[in-house]
């Protein structure tokens, strides 16, 4: 891991719903990009320049303020061969590593149980967001899922389930609630355990906001209470490593030009917050995001937004992390496109394996099922 002598944290957000890549780091010269874009199109004088080829959406100031300060990483053409135009099965890859079969094994918990191998803090992973990310999900492996930190652990408050006696109809819901990650057999079996630990995590994180206060105004959207949130666990030192959430939906096959301004607004401002509260409290050196997305979206407009395409962009953001770009922005040119799409050119799980073993120290091999090409951005 990069030189801090404090565990290294690492934050997933996830931009369901596949983010339009040409659109988000643009390719504002290129005249390839101008004739595919001619109603959804950013014009150029509104495009926040990286450099004399690329730059950012208009609404993505925040995250320009991070290129500046050296703390992001632009990674190009990231995906896998053969990608999937499928929200839910492009997603399935993306978070159990397994292109070519259904899998079953998150890699997130895989990460989380090589943390934590007996399981001994609830709180080693959180996920902030409704249910639980398949990436997350290994049988034997805590999580703890919030939905809203301010309300958390109210249920330890009911004599009912403050102890062992937690109730079949807790468990229940917490059946519905976990079963679209793990599937429906296991679950109930899965769940035993979990709801022990889901209740022992809203034990412990009941008590996180009063401890906690800062100047920073976060946004009244959801994404930016989640990273608060986030923030507020973090900063409370509970042994969390991992953190997850998600924010969308990016899938702007309609109305994309306000849509996705919109995203990138609520998004940019509240990653910008979430590391302007770190740096009021003065910490944050051990603690890196990773964003991305299942897929881009097709080269050519449909008139009023952009179906599901293949190749796509991920960031990572740090005080650790070395800014720049990283791979290549895929061609435009229409011999090298793969069914109208941007062709990938760098596999995500090389992405996963940078993370896996750069920062977090640990073999990433078994973690996303084989060696990929890592990079330097850490």
């Amino acid at each position: 891991m990069a030189s801090t002598s404090k565990d290294p944290v690492l934050v997933v957000l996830q931009l369901t719903g596949a983010n339009d890549y040409l659109n988000c780091v643009i390719p504002y010269t290129n005249p390839i990009y101008r004739d595919n874009r001619p109603k959804i199109g950013i014009p150029e004088d509104q495009v926040i320049p990286i450099d004399d080829e690329l730059g950012f959406h208009p609404n993505m100031g925040p995250v320009k303020d991070l290129w500046d300060d050296g703390k992001l990483a632009i990674i190009h053409g990231i995906g896998y061969a053969n990608s999937v135009r499928s929200h839910f099965r492009a997603m399935d890859v993306w978070h159990t590593c397994e292109p070519d079969i259904v899998g079953t094994e998150g890699w997130v918990g895989k990460v989380i149980r090589d943390l934590d191998p007996r399981g001994e803090n609830v709180l080693k992973g959180v996920n902030f967001g409704q249910g639980l990310p398949r990436a997350m999900a290994l049988r034997g492996v805590p999580v703890t899922s919030v939905s809203n930190l301010e309300s958390y652990g109210v249920l330890t408050d009911v004599p009912a389930v403050a102890g062992d006696q937690e109730g079949a109809e807790l468990l229940e819901r917490f059946a519905r609630m976990y079963s679209p990650a793990i599937g429906t057999g296991p679950v109930m079996d899965y769940l035993g355990q979990t709801g022990q630990n889901v209740l022992k995590g809203a034990d412990i994180l009941r008590s996180v906001p009063q401890g906690y206060s800062s100047t920073v105004e976060y946004a009244d959207t959801p994404i930016a209470k989640y990273l608060k949130g986030i923030a507020q666990v973090y900063m409370a030192g509970l042994g969390t490593q991992v953190f997850y959430t998600a924010h969308g939906s990016f899938d702007t096959h309609f109305n994309q030009l306000p849509m996705h301004a919109k995203l990138w607004t609520d998004v940019g401002r509240a990653v910008s917050d979430f590391f302007a509260d770190l740096r009021e409290h003065q910490v944050g050196e051990n603690l890196i995001m990773m964003l991305f997305t299942e897929f881009g979206r097709r080269v050519r407009d449909n008139g009023t937004g952009t179906d599901h395409g293949a190749g796509g962009v991920a960031f990572v953001i740090g005080d650790q992390v070395r800014g720049g770009m990283y791979s290549e922005y895929p061609s435009l040119k229409p011999e090298d496109l793969q069914e109208g799409d941007l062709a990938p050119n760098y596999d995500f799980r090389g992405f996963y394996s940078t993370v896996v073993e750069k920062w977090l120290g640990m073999d990433p091999v078994p973690i996303v099922g084989g060696n990929y090409e890592q990079l330097d951005f850490i």
